[in-house]
């Protein structure tokens, strides 16, 4: 018998994703058209086709609407872009009559307003800091010099806007151009205690997220805690919802509940509901950061 010498191969083994280069750039798809048959197929035949993979797939199909809600995230090529993404997308959208839009990786800017009441501010930016916000805080905007310490020691520009009925078109125009200044994409009302005005909310809609002190519409206006209280209420909870020219009606996108029983008094019901507030918004934020929520009419569908 003869012994052979074996040849090393010349075939290497990919190496392990963790070992690789730098990753593959990550996109997300969010879409919302009338349900019809197709459209799945539609949108996973035009990523397979062009080397993506899919790595998360959520889809609502509303039966009392006929729509489809749809968002997708995947990854692949670093030769796409969002906006080469939309532009060889476009037939598909224009078959289906699809409202659609293509995400990157860059994490959306946030501008935050607040007032006096500091607890959702503080937990934005200890979120933010900690990596899990899902977007990147810019600047805080007041009506008061309150919280200019806590904005200033994380690193954050502080800008003081007094609000006055005489100035307060002024004011607005000026919180307009920060949002340029800032190239801010979501505007965040952390507490801010002012009302909007409706031009205001018009030119910020779909873009700025309010955080309401109880479940919308019960409590509205000044020291809701004492009416929580006055009327012995046995939960607590905090509404996040999207700013609209209505107060307080705009969409909402998330609510936080807490028990609570008939020893709290108004203080120990502030307490719990502050607690719910920043809960709400910063789930709020971070969803729509991570392109999860879809406007539905005067509502919303949330991808967790």
């Amino acid at each position: 018998m003869t012994l052979v010498e074996a040849t090393p191969s010349t075939v290497t083994a990919p190496a392990p994703k963790a070992l690789r280069g730098k990753q593959d750039p990550k996109f997300v798809l969010t879409l919302s058209c009338t349900e019809r048959a197709g459209i799945v197929q539609a949108v996973t035949t035009f990523l397979f086709e062009r080397g993506f993979n899919i790595e998360e797939h959520q889809q609502f199909d509303d039966g009392l609407r006929q729509t489809l809600h749809l968002r997708t995230a995947f990854s692949g090529s670093a030769a796409y872009s969002p906006e080469r993404l939309e532009e060889e997308f476009r037939s598909i959208a224009d078959r289906f009559e699809m409202k659609f839009s293509f995400h990157g990786e860059t994490k959306p800017r946030i501008l935050v307003m607040v007032s006096t009441f500091g607890h959702c501010l503080n937990d934005l930016i200890f979120r933010w800091r900690g990596g899990s916000l899902g977007g990147e805080l810019v600047a805080v905007v007041s009506n008061h010099e309150t919280h200019r310490a806590m904005a200033e020691a994380a690193g954050l520009p502080f800008i003081h806007i007094p609000v006055t009925p005489d100035t307060k078109p002024q004011a607005e125009q000026q919180l307009l151009d920060l949002v340029d200044e800032y190239q801010a994409d979501l505007v965040v009302l952390a507490r801010y205690m002012q009302v909007l005005s409706d031009g205001l909310c018009r030119k910020l809609e779909g873009r700025a997220i309010n955080i309401h002190h109880s479940f919308l519409p019960g409590f509205k206006g000044a020291r809701p805690y004492h009416q929580a209280y006055d009327r012995g209420v046995k939960l607590v909870g905090a509404t996040a919802h999207y700013v609209t020219a209505d107060l307080d009606e705009g969409p909402i996108i998330e609510q936080e509940v807490i028990r609570v029983d008939h020893s709290y008094g108004p203080t120990a019901l502030s307490t719990v509901g502050r607690d719910a507030e920043a809960l709400a918004l910063s789930r709020a934020v971070r969803w729509h950061c991570e392109h999860r929520v879809l406007l539905d009419r005067s509502s919303t569908v949330v991808f967790r």
